[in-house]
């Protein structure tokens, strides 16, 4: 029989909403925009980390190529662009950011002001073309490769673009400058008279333009190319938050060994396979009476504290959360994946759940609130389980153990006990536990009684709430 067929006003299953296709809402957008600024946050302190290590060795390297005192001026421009990684490591976030746009802007700027305008503190004079001869573009791939620690592939074109455009400016800048040394021109002319490109090579005063258009095409592709793997890697990240955000919504309604199974499990739910659980229900007696004499926000707010403290009992104890039905829940216990003490935990965790509600009654009457009360009833048979459903998916735990563990539960009201556990339930349990048997403490053996449904009358044990 399933579980659906019984008389409690039953909400969807559990997995209804997780294994179905559905639009994120507000709050999971939210932890994934989380989980993404953690994500540039880290970078950012990564990159400025990287930067700093990489400005040393360049500041290194300049002082190898030019011991001079004029290496200075640049490594005080080093110093800066380290301020400006900082500034940016400070202000960034995912998303857009005019500010830290503005200081990638700053960063390449400066670059460029360096690479294209010679020292000021260098004693000797040279062309503006020689400024390009010392392949200044390299330094712009440092940067480059920094920012992609934790820029977006947007931002990533966006240096690519910007540098291009400024590369470009610096290039055009020198060539509309007069030429300053036009004898080195005639040297170079009077010693290879016969090679013209070897003298457009050469020519101290020529910015060699066929050079600087391969490297502006060069830092685009690469730029492109890097922008693509940082895209990648963003929606990489997007379906990880994504898979932790699932992970998460399965820790609302499983315990988390068994949320593990489910995450590391190859085997899809919906086989459908037959294996014997421990079936737990559990609701409040006399709910209906309480609704009616309350207002609404005041019901719905004492469920919602009833079911967390069940909810919790039975995520301690190794649980799943079937259901909730109306002022109550189903629990299965040796689903998905069967263990050694299904029977008992689900024992045990009726007994914690009376323990709770007494704890929970003792802060009601100090508010000046009447106690609640539950039954519980919990039976260990046979039953099938899988998906059922087309487009939208319910794993279903169906058949005579479902409806006979729901027809304890309701016999507790009848019997004047908290606590019903069938005769099949008690076998299993001294099974599991044939040396030690206290998970039975309290628990009262009882005659048979005739339950609708059931053929045979049932043996079953009781336990009241004070001595649970």
């Amino acid at each position: 029989m399933s579980t659906q067929t019984l008389s409690r006003p039953a909400t969807r299953g559990v997995l209804d909403d997780l294994l179905s296709e559905r639009r994120p809402d507000a709050a999971s957008s939210r932890l994934l925009d989380e989980a993404l600024q953690r994500h540039k946050r880290e970078g950012l302190e990564l990159a400025v980390r990287a930067r700093w290590i990489a400005l040393s060795a360049i500041g290194g390297l300049l002082i190898y190529l030019g011991p001079d005192w004029h290496v200075l001026y640049y490594i005080g421009i080093l110093v800066l662009f380290g301020l400006i990684g900082w500034a940016q490591s400070r202000i960034g976030t995912y998303g857009r950011s005019r500010l830290e746009m503005l200081l990638i802007f700053a960063d390449l700027a400066l670059l460029t002001f360096t690479l294209v305008v010679p020292n000021p503190f260098r004693q000797e004079v040279w062309p503006l073309a020689i400024q390009f001869r010392f392949d200044g573009i390299l330094y712009y791939f440092v940067f480059l490769a920094v920012a992609a620690l934790s820029c977006s592939w947007r931002t990533i074109l966006t240096i690519g673009t910007w540098t291009v455009g400024l590369w470009a400016l610096g290039v055009a800048w020198v060539i509309w400058q007069p030429v300053r040394f036009p004898e080195l021109t005639v040297a170079v002319m009077n010693a290879l008279p016969r090679n013209p490109e070897l003298i457009a090579f050469l020519d101290p005063n020529s910015v060699v333009l066929p050079s600087r258009v391969q490297d502006i095409i060069i830092f685009a592709i690469v730029a492109s190319i890097l922008a693509l793997v940082t895209w990648r890697s963003d929606r990489l990240l997007r379906l990880q938050a994504g898979l932790e955000r699932e992970r998460a919504n399965l820790g609302r309604y499983f315990s988390p060994n068994v949320v593990e199974v489910l995450a590391l499990n190859d085997t899809p739910l919906k086989q459908v396979r037959s294996q014997n659980v421990a079936v737990l229900f559990v609701d409040i007696v006399g709910f209906t009476a309480y609704a009616d004499q309350k207002e609404p926000a005041v019901v719905i707010q004492t469920l919602r504290a009833f079911l967390a403290l069940m909810e919790a009992q039975v995520f301690e104890h190794g649980g799943t959360l079937d259901k909730y039905l109306g002022d109550g829940l189903m629990a299965t216990f040796g689903t998905p994946a069967s263990g050694s003490q299904d029977a008992t935990s689900a024992l045990l965790c009726g007994k914690a759940m009376l323990r709770a509600m007494r704890d929970w009654n003792h802060t009601r009457q100090a508010r000046g609130e009447a106690p609640m009360h539950v039954g519980v009833g919990i039976h260990y048979g046979p039953v099938v389980t899988g998906d059922i459903g087309a487009s939208r998916l319910e794993f279903a735990v169906i058949g005579g153990t479902v409806n006979l563990a729901s027809r304890l539960e309701s016999l507790t009201r009848a019997k004047g006990v908290a606590l019903i556990a069938s005769d099949d339930l008690i076998r299993r349990v001294i099974e599991e536990n044939a040396s030690h048997r206290s998970a039975l403490n309290g628990l009262i053996e009882q005659t048979p009684e005739s339950i609708k449904g059931v053929k045979a009358p049932v043996g079953y044990w009781s336990l009241t709430a004070s001595v649970a």
